[in-house]
């Protein structure tokens, strides 16, 4: 069994970034990364906000990092105790990843005896504007201590800084910090309020963004000190009584006690395993790295909002520029679909009210119909630039061509929408707008195809697939084939607007939609299409036009060409653009999302291809060759590449820069995917004629796998041992 923490002993300065992620907490709202209450920016401390963005001149715009509430020193007799400007004689850190509770243990030695001081902190999962933080002070020696805590409003920005002026201020019991956003002028307000076991003097110092206050008491030896922070959070954007509310929270808060907001939030996380855990029998390890996946997704599932998506790097911070990518619907999407239902409405739903955004972007490119961010903000507004890459040695950005080729992005949303409402039996996305969304995705599609004149087919050029490192093809295999899907998704839409006359469908005609027509036009789009089909010989489905044409050169051959560690491997340049070497998974994944439509000896030979072929330079990219090994009847090479996507926060590593570009952060994307592999691929979770099944492709040390489910409205069990898997309604 698992005793559901991580825990570091030690103190490594090198491993204090990756810990800000290792040990982050969160609750949707925000994401408090793994850092501790002494650090400044420096250190990549950040409360990180779900939402909302700000830009400053040319630079990225990024999600907002809210004044850190936590920030809080110790002083002994005169002399500052902090990590890592003093060496601690004992540090530890640990993570109840069952409930989102992180803690610390720090202990100095002094000249006469040792100083220690502990802190547990988390994001209510109960309240989500408040932050509740316990912490203690112990020393072996009477003397004077000073316990400075505050806000610190002097906060990390990658692309900042985003705060014109953090305006400080006290009230009664109250200290609070606002931040004014230099784009919107959007405010940002932190209130804090405390209470302790002793009694002090307090001042109230005001400083380079900073509002802290001052305790000093004089401690006795052995006797141990203990403050509880209460900490609110709220936007202007949240609610037009946000300051009221802020106030509201906090005194709330510390009125009930620290105990109070901790068994509230011990509550609403056990509701949440209930459904979600999952049992491993026969290897702990690797149901502790899918029990801390799913622990990183349920802090990063946007339940206090109905229309909010999740960011490619959760709340971990401003990489990736706190945008919304394909890694929602594709590698997201289920474990919620399956856990919280109404998790993954609000998802889609983000999708549904950005789709203005997405009609703007197609007619900026002179398209028709619905062509979605790449990287999306609020309103589908596309963050991704054209120059992502800097060239590591010219020092100049590198043209990329993400936002204006990725064009499967829309087929991520039909997916996403379509799968809900198989999986939930409900039409309600459609009837608010999901509809329109997929009709206008097909649309989209029918007007970049192409007609080539002595073939009577249809084909998509000019595009960049799953793998990024090959820009600009022409007929990507997943790419054809997710059009095609969307086609059809319209089809079915159209089938049933046509067949249900619903007031809807009145509002579609009232807008210029031609209902029967749009669906012969739609039939035929997916019938002609051009899907590229296995060639006679190998069995291999070639990824685009040219692919089979590229040198086929081994991947460590192909590293051993780089001249520089953080040289990028695609674009015009990069050692992998003229060779079969690809970025992540793309016609495994094709062959993964639509195994139906090949025998099992074709999906055999396409994994066998391509899989030493890929980098997996993505964290997205080993669940789903992962997935196929399942359908392969190959579970034992399926689990190292499980264990890749469930340990990519566990353990670290992975890709830290693209370029000269910081891309460090959580991979919420590896969570959801290590959830699929488990559920969908070794447990082999179906639809089959609306019933749901499951087929066990177990790897060989697990002895039997265990969890719950929703489908259609009801709870399941799923339990599946070697020989058998059983599927019960609850």
């Amino acid at each position: 069994m698992i005793n559901w923490k991580i825990d570091e002993e030690g103190f490594f300065e090198d491993r204090i970034t990756a810990n800000g992620n290792k040990f982050l907490v969160g609750n949707g709202y925000m994401g408090i990364r793994g850092t501790l209450t002494e650090y400044d920016k420096h250190k990549f401390t950040a409360v990180n906000l779900a939402g909302i963005y700000d830009q400053v001149g040319d630079g990225w715009r990024e999600p907002l990092n809210a004044p850190n509430g936590l920030y809080t020193t110790v002083e002994l007799d005169g002399e500052s105790y902090t990590l890592p400007d003093k060496k601690p004689a004992f540090h530890s850190m640990s993570l109840d990843y069952r409930h989102g509770i992180f803690s610390r243990k720090t202990t100095w030695k002094t000249e006469k005896g040792t100083l220690t001081v502990t802190e547990e902190r988390f994001a209510s999962l109960k309240e989500k504007h408040l932050i509740t933080m316990k912490y203690t002070v112990t020393s072996e020696r009477d003397g004077i201590i000073r316990l400075i805590t505050g806000i610190d409003g002097d906060v990390w920005d990658i692309n900042g800084p985003h705060y014109d002026d953090v305006l400080l201020s006290e009230e009664g019991n109250i200290i609070k910090a606002v931040g004014i956003t230099h784009e919107s002028k959007d405010k940002v307000v932190v209130f804090e309020v405390y209470n302790a076991d002793f009694l002090s003097t307090e001042e109230i110092h005001k400083a380079d963004r900073t509002i802290s206050r001052v305790l000093t008491f004089h401690a006795k030896a052995g006797k141990t000190y203990t403050i509880n922070k209460f900490i609110s959070v709220f936007t202007s954007k949240d609610r037009e009584d946000y300051m009221d509310r802020a106030k509201t929270v906090v005194d709330g808060a510390e009125k009930a006690g620290y105990e109070a907001a901790l068994k509230s939030h011990f509550k609403e996380w056990e509701k949440k395993w209930s459904i979600s855990e999952v049992t491993i029998e026969g290897d702990d390890a690797a149901m502790e790295g899918l029990n801390y996946s799913i622990y990183h997704l349920h802090c990063i599932a946007p339940r206090h909002s109905d229309s909010l998506s999740i960011a490619a790097r959760g709340l971990s911070g401003q990489t990736y520029k706190g945008a919304v990518f394909w890694d929602t619907e594709m590698f997201m999407l289920d474990f919620f679909l399956f856990t919280e239902p109404e998790v993954a409405k609000t998802l889609l739903k983000y999708r549904i009210d950005t789709l203005d955004g997405a009609l703007k972007k197609a007619k900026s490119y002179g398209y028709d119909g619905a062509f979605y961010a790449w990287e999306s903000q609020e309103g589908g507004y596309d963050a991704c630039s054209d120059y992502n890459v800097t060239d590591v040695f010219t020092g100049r950005q590198m043209r990329t061509y993400f936002k204006d080729k990725q064009i499967h992005i829309s087929s991520a949303v039909v997916y996403g929408i379509m799968r809900y409402v198989n999986y939930t039996g409900n039409k309600d996305l459609l009837e608010e707008g999901g509809d329109r969304v997929i009709l206008e995705c097909a649309r989209f599609y029918y007007d970049l195809l192409v007609k080539r004149v002595p073939i009577d087919r249809y084909e998509l050029h000019d595009v960049i697939g799953p793998d990024e490192y090959h820009e600009r093809v022409n007929n990507n295999a997943y790419t054809n084939r997710m059009a095609k899907y969307t086609f059809d998704s319209a089809v079915t839409v159209l089938d049933w607007l046509l067949k249900e006359k619903s007031l809807d469908t009145k509002a579609l005609e009232q807008k210029g939609y031609d209902l029967k027509g749009l669906k012969a036009t739609y039939e035929d789009a997916a019938k002609r299409l051009y899907i590229p089909e296995p060639d006679e010989k190998t069995g291999i489905i070639p990824q685009f036009d040219g692919y089979e044409k590229l040198e086929d050169v081994g991947l460590g051959e192909l590293k051993g060409r780089i001249l520089h560690e953080k040289e990028y491997w695609g674009g015009a340049y990069g050692i992998a653009s003229h060779t079969k070497v690809i970025k992540q998974a793309d016609v495994v994944t094709l062959m993964n999302l639509f195994s139906e439509d090949y025998s099992k000896d074709l999906l055999r030979k396409n994994w066998d291809y391509y899989e030493p072929r890929t980098e997996h330079g993505s964290s997205l990219s080993a669940c789903m060759y992962a997935m196929l090994a399942c359908k392969c009847s190959m579970p034992d090479k399926a689990y190292p590449l499980f264990r890749k996507s469930a340990d990519a926060d566990l353990s670290g590593g992975g890709k830290q820069w693209a370029g000269l570009i910081y891309i460090g952060g959580t991979h919420p994307a590896a969570s959801g995917g290590a959830y699929m592999t488990a559920i969908e691929g070794f447990a082999g979770i179906h639809e089959e004629n609306g019933v749901l099944k499951a087929k066990a492709a177990l790897p060989a040390k697990w002895e039997r796998l265990s969890f719950k489910l929703i489908y259609k409205g009801d709870l399941y069990g799923v339990m599946v041992t070697k020989d058998r898997a059983e599927v019960t309604l609850l």
